[in-house]
Order: C-alpha cells, then sequence, then structure tokens
C-alpha cells in the first residue's frame, strides 16, 4: 500500500490535469498486476503446472539466461516471474488517425516522450476512450497487446500471454522486451521499435544456431517472410491511401477512393492466401471493418530494421559495438538520428541489391531497385 501511495502521488506532481487519471489507472493497473507475481523458479518446483505450461516456462527461463549472456542484454530479475492475466491479451492500445489521414495520432506522457497509441490494462476502458476519439471524426483501432515494458523501473513479469506455442516468437518476444530495457529514445517510436526487433531477430538466429536446430530457424525465416509479405501489401495500400489524401481530390472523392482502396486490399488478400497454400492466420484481423489507424503504425514500426541488421553487420556482429552505436545515435537529435538513420538504410538496400544481381545477373533498372528497397523496409517484422 506504501508503494503504491508513493507511485500515485509521483504521478500527481508529474502529470497535468489532463493526464492525471490516466497516470493514476495506468499505475493502478501496474501494481495490481505486480501483486501477482510469483517466481518461476518456485512454479517449476510445485506440482500446479500443466505440462505444457511447465514447458513453456522452462523455455522461457532459458532464453532469459540466453538474453544476458549471448545478447549481453540487462542481467536483471525481469521475466523471472510469473503472471496468468487469464484473458488473450496484456493492454488494450487505442490508436486514432485522422480520416484523411494515414498519421497516426500522437499522446505525450511524461516517462515515455510522444507515442502513437494510448494504453489501457481493460479493455473496456479502451473501447470507452476509442469511442470519445470516433465523436472527434477520428478513425480508430483498439488493438490488443500481448507484452508491455516498464523499461526496467520495475522487476518486469512474464505474462501468459507472452507464452506462444511457437518456440522463435517465445523467445523472441523476451528478446524484443529486454531490448526495450537495453536502449529507448524518448519519443521515437520508430527508433525504438525497430531496434528491439532488430535484437529480437538476432537473437532468434543465434539461439537456434546454439542448438544446431536448422529446421526450426528455416521455419521461423519462412514465416518472417509470410509476415513480411503480408505487411508490405499493407504498407503498398498505405501509401495508395496517403497519395490519395494529399490529392486536390474532394473529401468526397477521398471517401470514395478510400473505400475503393480498401475493397482493392481484401481482393489482394485472397491472392496472397493463394500464394501461402491458403494460410489463414490473418483473416481474423482482415475481417475488421479496416481504416486508416489499422494501417497508420504498420510503416513506421519497421522501416529501420534493416538499418540496425546494418549496423550490426558493421560492427561484426559484436553485440557491445553493436549497443554502443546505436546508443551514440540515439544521442542525436531527432533530424540527425533520422538523416543517419536513413544513410544506414540507404547501404543495406544497396548490398541487397548487390546480392540480388548476383543470383540473378538480368536484374537491372528502376523496379528491381524499388522492389528491393521495398522488401528491406518491411523487413524485421515482430
Amino acid at each position: 500500500m506504501c508503494h503504491r501511495f508513493l507511485l500515485l502521488a509521483l504521478v500527481a506532481l508529474l502529470g497535468g490535469c489532463s493526464n492525471l487519471g490516466y497516470y493514476l489507472d495506468s499505475a493502478s493497473g501496474h501494481l495490481d498486476l505486480m501483486a501477482e507475481r510469483q517466481p518461476i523458479q518456485k512454479l517449476l518446483l510445485g506440482d500446479s503446472l500443466s505440462p505444457e505450461r511447465r514447458r513453456q516456462l522452462e523455455q522461457a527461463q532459458r532464453a532469459r539466461d540466453f538474453a544476458s549472456s549471448e545478447l549481453l542484454l540487462p542481467n536483471n530479475d525481469s521475466y523471472r516471474s510469473f503472471v496468468d492475466l487469464e484473458q488473450p491479451y496484456a493492454v488494450w492500445n487505442v490508436i486514432a488517425a485522422p480520416r484523411y489521414s494515414v498519421e497516426a495520432k500522437q499522446w505525450c506522457f511524461v516517462f515515455t516522450g510522444c507515442i502513437s497509441y494510448r494504453g489501457y490494462f481493460a479493455k473496456e476502458d479502451a473501447e470507452h476512450y476509442a469511442n470519445k476519439m470516433r465523436k472527434q471524426d477520428l478513425d480508430v483501432f483498439v488493438s490488443g497487446a500481448r507484452a508491455y515494458s516498464t523499461l526496467g523501473w520495475f522487476k518486469d513479469p512474464l505474462l501468459n500471454t507472452m507464452l506462444y506455442r511457437s518456440e522463435a516468437r517465445l523467445v523472441g518476444i523476451i528478446f524484443h522486451e529486454l531490448a526495450h530495457q537495453e536502449l529507448y529514445v524518448k519519443g521515437d517510436s520508430a527508433f525504438n521499435e525497430a531496434f528491439a526487433t532488430a535484437v529480437e531477430r538476432e537473437g532468434v538466429r543465434r539461439w537456434f544456431a546454439q542448438q544446431d536446430d536448422t529446421d526450426s530457424y528455416r521455419a521461423y525465416l519462412d514465416s518472417s517472410e509470410r509476415d513480411q509479405a503480408f505487411k508490405l501489401m499493407l504498407i503498398d495500400t498505405r501509401e495508395q491511401l496517403a497519395q490519395l489524401y494529399e490529392s486536390d481530390a474532394s473529401d468526397a472523392q477521398k471517401a470514395a477512393g478510400k473505400q475503393d482502396i480498401f475493397a482493392r486490399l481484401q481482393r489482394e488478400y485472397q491472392v496472397f492466401k493463394r500464394s501461402w497454400e491458403n494460410y489463414d492466420g490473418f483473416d481474423e484481423w482482415m475481417a475488421q471493418n479496416l481504416n486508416n489507424a489499422h494501417l497508420a503504425l504498420i510503416a513506421t514500426y519497421h522501416e529501420y530494421v534493416p538499418a540496425f541488421e546494418q549496423l550490426l553487420h558493421a560492427g561484426g556482429g559484436d553485440m557491445h559495438a553493436f549497443y554502443d552505436a546505436a546508443r551514440a545515435i540515439g544521442k542525436l537529435d531527432t533530424e540527425a538520428r533520422r538523416e543517419r538513420m536513413d544513410t544506414l538504410l540507404a547501404q543495406r538496400r544497396r548490398e541487397a541489391l548487390a546480392v540480388h544481381r548476383k543470383r540473378d545477373p538480368g536484374a537491372q533498372g528502376t523496379v528491381s531497385v524499388q522492389k528491393t528497397a521495398r522488401a528491406e523496409r518491411s523487413k524485421g517484422t515482430s
């Protein structure tokens, strides 16, 4: 109770009036969650776990050790305890965008800076706030998130929502969340998410390499390739919408064009499914009443993953050197940071194009360059 009171008093001092209620609810939700933590080692010594849950927790703890020993990520008590939320998501994020824009609305907070979503521990609270946004004539999307990070301020627990059946996904999410503790630049979601995703991808690669499990890693790459292809389709749609909204068309024409573009996306998705042997993993997402908010973060969160992979490659795969280099970029002002990331991205694209041309000497021209650039831009989904 003392810890709760002190934290609430702190946010009362730090938060403005408009955000005070939100801060209080967030602090209360987080502390309620923290109170439910159980040490994983204690759970593993008992007999209350199902065989599947025991396997997942054992695997998660091996991944947690691996994260610090092999990826040099923070060695602390995060993800050493467990909470079963008995629900599919840890938090629900509200994302909003203007009716004729694909740029997400920004919310600014004391600790995180400005971000493109607003998170809630309770789904009904997220839906209530989403309805307020809809009344402002905004496109809105409420998205469940499996994990969240306090950036090392607290000993974050492992949640049941993070326990994917896929080994690659389970270990990857631990690497991803710990990466946020290693480096976080206030107010730059694109930088932060791309960095964490690059660490995740490298971590999964090393995880399977250590086990000499090429089959599992190949399956992970196949899954990643499918995810990237899907997101590239969404990025294409986002770009079409952006061109429409930036045109001189009337609002009525933009409304009709917007409807046509989303209808085209649905048709393209059916082609996409056939190309992946009718894989239906995206069906539920595509069945929503899609709008600008669904696409607002697609490009932003993955654009710079290849740039970080280039930075890791330039350092010979040394994680210490990689973190130092990334941290140095993070200290730059916003414009200089973007310029540096764009330079790394261009280098990565040139190298990818060179490899592509070696495989296919006849590939020339702008089309090849654009395809390679777009594929690289979409690389690294989390």
